[in-house]
This record gives structure tokens, sequence and C-alpha cells, in this order.
């Protein structure tokens, strides 16, 4: 879920940036794009999926002027980046649908949140359990951190966007529409975490090395 069209109070627009900004400017703060210097086929995977992100985000669903259903696909960036790099590229794709159009610019704060800080910090939370505490295990892996962590972020990302509309606006009639838009949550969330576990699968069978989370070595040449 994202916000097209401005329905939310000024308070509410403010604290999106300002809040959207502080964990970009941590991110920043990592230095993320050491991984990318002199390594011209991570440059290219990272354009690669910020450009096919992109692309996925035009397939959408919208009955209502200001609020868009579609996939979000950060919890795939953040385990094959790792969260830096991940809500830099959920940056740069909310910054591409301003510039064709699609959402209006004061949006871009809350945007950046729902669709970016707050899935990526479920997948974080998620791989950091699974990396500590569960075995080694690849089938472990994938499908927690694949199929249920993705799920878990879409859910967490749909509930960000109920809460904005709560806090945000006193408009009823917006509360009741986004709360018919949260009972597609079910569907969004098995298609979401599909997608992520299915494309997850086949990068750790064919190239593991483009997955930044996954330890080759813990993974799979100890076993």
């Amino acid at each position: 879920m994202t916000f097209t069209e401005t329905l939310l109070a000024p308070w509410m627009l403010v604290a999106g940036w300002l809040l959207s900004a502080a964990v970009l400017g941590l991110a920043l703060a990592q230095r993320p794009w050491r991984a990318l210097v002199g390594r011209p086929a991570a440059q290219h995977r990272l354009m690669a999926a910020a450009v096919a992100v992109m692309l996925l985000w035009q397939l959408r669903a919208q009955a209502v002027d200001w609020l868009s259903l579609h996939l979000m696909m950060t919890a795939l960036l953040t385990l094959m980046f790792k969260a830096p790099l991940a809500l830099l590229i959920n940056l740069a794709v909310n910054v591409a649908m301003l510039a064709v159009g699609k959402v209006a610019w004061p949006l871009l704060g809350v945007n950046v949140l729902v669709s970016g800080v707050v899935p990526a910090l479920v997948m974080v939370v998620a791989w950091r359990l699974v990396d500590r505490w569960l075995p080694d295990n690849l089938a472990v892996f994938l499908f927690l951190c694949g199929f249920f962590g993705s799920a878990l972020a879409t859910l967490a990302a749909g509930l960000g966007v109920l809460a904005i509309v709560g806090l945000g606006t006193t408009d009823p009639q917006a509360w009741f529409l986004v709360t018919e838009y949260a009972r597609f949550l079910p569907l969004l969330m098995p298609s979401e975490a599909f997608i992520t576990g299915m494309l997850l699968s086949l990068m750790l069978v064919y190239h593991p090395e483009w997955v930044a989370t996954f330890n080759r070595h813990r993974y799979i040449d100890t076993k």
C-alpha cells in the first residue's frame, strides 16, 4: 500500500518526512556504497533491481484516488543488498513515481516510511533472529526469511498505513475506505511472499553471492 494523493493532515506529512529522512540519514551514515565500489557486477544488479521494482510498482489496484495496492519487494531488496541500500533503492523508486506523476510530492515521506522503512526493519529483525538463533540450514533461511519474513513485512506495511490514516486524518470516510483496503492484506501477503521466496530460491541455488545476507560458507560449504 502507498498513498497517491494528499489526504493526511500537514503534521503527519511533516512527521513522515522527518522520520524517513532520519532513517535514510542513518542508512547513508553506514556508507553502503562501499559494497559497490570496484564491483561493476554488483552495480548492474542494483540498477536492474531498481528498474524491476519500479516496473512492478506500475501494476497496482486502485479503487480510490488516494491509496493504491501493489507489490513492494522491499523484503527481497533487503535480503539482497542489506537494509541501507534497499532503502536507497526504495527512495529512488518513490522519486520515480513522483516524476511520472503517479504520486503527489508531499507524500514522499510517508510513502518511504510505509513501503521502505517499515518492511525493511521487519526484514532485518527476521534475518537477525534466523542468523543468530536458528540452525544453519538453507531451508530455514529460505522459508523464514524469504517467505515468512516477507509476508510479515507486507503485513507491517499495511498496518502502518492504517495507523497513519487513523492518526493523520479526521475524515471517517477515509478510515472506512482504508479498513476496507486492509481486507486485501491476506491476498497481498502470500503474493509478496511467493514472489520473494521464488526469486530468493533461484538466487540461492544459482547465484548465492547475490544475496548479501546469505553466508554461503555457513549454509552450504560446511554441509
